[in-house]
């Protein structure tokens, strides 16, 4: 029981911090405050055009009528209505001329026929001291202006009386009253489309970010394969786009590792088994003679020195996937380093005679690590040595083009298939498998020398020879002249 209650808590808290409910929030507060202002603003610009319109009419009205009694030295009831008969003014709620004693000499209003004292009605007292006072308001439970005006009748510069005009107007009010409806009604229409279009885009939203969170959490578990459907051109639409391609990467990534562990197991494997079987073999042979055993003993020591390269190969691609192989570009002349490792293999060329050929410009200067360059070329021209065929040739060429070092490493053996080319660059892949086990091949040497060369700033390439075999490609970008690098930039071992 208690649990469910946690897990409908952690729901409600979730949510209430959700993207979602935080969006439509925020939207929500601003469409009311704008919806607010909408009904707000209107009526008060409205209410104070009618408030001037009132004042400046009833002041005229006033300011015509006191002009007129100003004439009489002496305001009377009579002299009062005389004047009065002869204006023409506009119909108003109650009109009241008062003389300097405050008493009442004309009313429009209900109680005209009981004159009376004044000093009770608004505006009196101020209009006898020569001020002109104003009043409107508008009253929006009776929908209504009140407006008040009196003014001063002056006579010889003295004050004799006082005129108030009062107008209770519903035909304004009715106007305004109308405008509030309408915009009240309004927004209630375009609140509730806008509440409706929110709830419907936050909606929109939250869902492709909860598709690429659930994503996310199947990828985190390990299923690279996992894909998001990009729709439309946003950010959220390249987020989806960037999330494929990095799940792509990992998918392939992760592919490459399992071959990597597969194919890693299974070389490590073979000469494992074999030197298990020849170690079985001199143990549980009592009567082999001497010379059986010295050979099973070279065959051990052969299979052992085979696992070595193996594995030292599996630490230089680990190296160089991870980065840690501390590289320190400098100038390197391409051509000492081309010499002196072909001098090496001259021995091996001989003994399969195989011939090497050279043709090597100077100036071939790159940046680059000198350690890295010795095994590119090694790698190559051992490969073009081991897999050649008795009696044929190896050529190496170096050329500069473009701004660029050209490495060319041409073969005259039985060259590559079409549909193998592809992937001689990948760890462990072998064309003729029993003839790179005959060879003592792992399929690791063509891989270390891509990776040495993309990690060096170069590229590599592979095609067919014409007349048969193979040609490797390198291109490095060029640095210093030739002279400012020689032979001393050479790998230390082999210098």
């Amino acid at each position: 029981m208690w649990v469910t209650i946690l897990r409908t808590e952690e729901k409600r808290t979730r949510r209430f911090v959700s993207v979602r409910f935080k969006i439509a929030s925020i939207f929500s507060l601003f469409t009311a405050a704008l919806l607010l202002f909408l009904n707000i603003y209107p009526i008060f610009v409205s209410r104070d055009m009618v408030f001037a319109t009132k004042q400046g009419a009833l002041q005229s009205q006033g300011s015509v009528i006191s002009s007129s009694l100003s004439a009489l030295e002496q305001l009377t009831a009579e002299s009062v209505e005389q004047v009065m008969e002869l204006l023409d003014t506009a119909p108003m709620t109650r009109l009241v001329i008062t003389d300097q004693d405050r008493r009442i000499l004309y009313d429009t209003g209900a109680d005209a026929g009981s004159p009376g004292n004044a000093g009770a009605l608004w505006g009196v007292e101020d209009a006898l001291k020569g001020y002109a006072p104003f009043s409107c308001a508008y009253s929006y439970t009776a929908g209504a202006f009140t407006s008040r005006c009196a003014v001063p009748v002056m006579n010889g510069g003295a004050v004799t009386g006082a005129v108030c005009l009062y107008e209770y107007d519903t035909e304004q009010g009715d106007i305004i009253a109308g405008l509030q409806q309408n915009l009240g009604s309004m927004s209630v229409l375009f609140g509730g489309a806008g509440l409706v279009l929110i709830f419907v885009a936050s909606s929109t939203l939250t869902r492709r970010i909860k598709r690429l969170s659930a994503a996310m959490d199947v990828v985190r578990d390990g299923d690279y394969s996992q894909r998001v459907p990009v729709r439309g051109k946003d950010e959220l639409a390249e987020l989806a786009e960037q999330f494929n391609v990095l799940t792509g990467r990992l998918e392939s990534t992760e592919e490459i590792r399992r071959r990597f562990v597969s194919d890693a197991s299974h070389e490590l494997r073979t000469p494992l088994a074999a030197i298990r079987l020849l170690s079985d073999s001199i143990t549980q042979s009592d009567g082999m003679d001497e010379a059986t055993m010295r050979e099973f003993a070279r065959d051990i020591g052969s299979e052992a020195d085979r696992l070595q390269r193996i594995t030292e190969k599996l630490m230089t691609l680990t190296k160089l996937d991870s980065g840690v192989t501390a590289r320190q570009a400098e100038p390197v002349d391409i051509r000492a380093v081309a010499e002196r490792t072909l001098h090496l293999l001259e021995p091996l060329a001989a003994e399969q005679n195989v011939t090497l050929e050279t043709d090597l410009d100077q100036g071939c200067v790159t940046a680059a690590s000198a350690d890295d360059l010795y095994q590119i070329i090694f790698n190559l021209a051992e490969n073009a040595v081991k897999y050649n065929q008795p009696g044929g040739s190896v050529y190496l060429s170096l050329r500069q083009a473009d701004g660029q070092a050209l490495l060319t490493v041409a073969d005259t053996g039985i060259g590559i298939p079409e549909g193998d080319m592809e992937h001689i660059f990948d760890r462990f892949y072998r064309v003729d498998k029993a003839r790179s086990r005959a060879s003592g091949g792992s399929g690791l040497g063509l891989a270390i020398v891509h990776d040495a060369v993309v990690a060096n700033g170069g590229a590599i390439q592979a095609g067919p020879r014409a007349g048969g075999g193979t040609v490797f490609t390198v291109r490095f970008p060029l640095c210093v002249p030739a002279e400012t690098a020689g032979n001393d930039l050479l790998p230390e071992k082999e210098q």
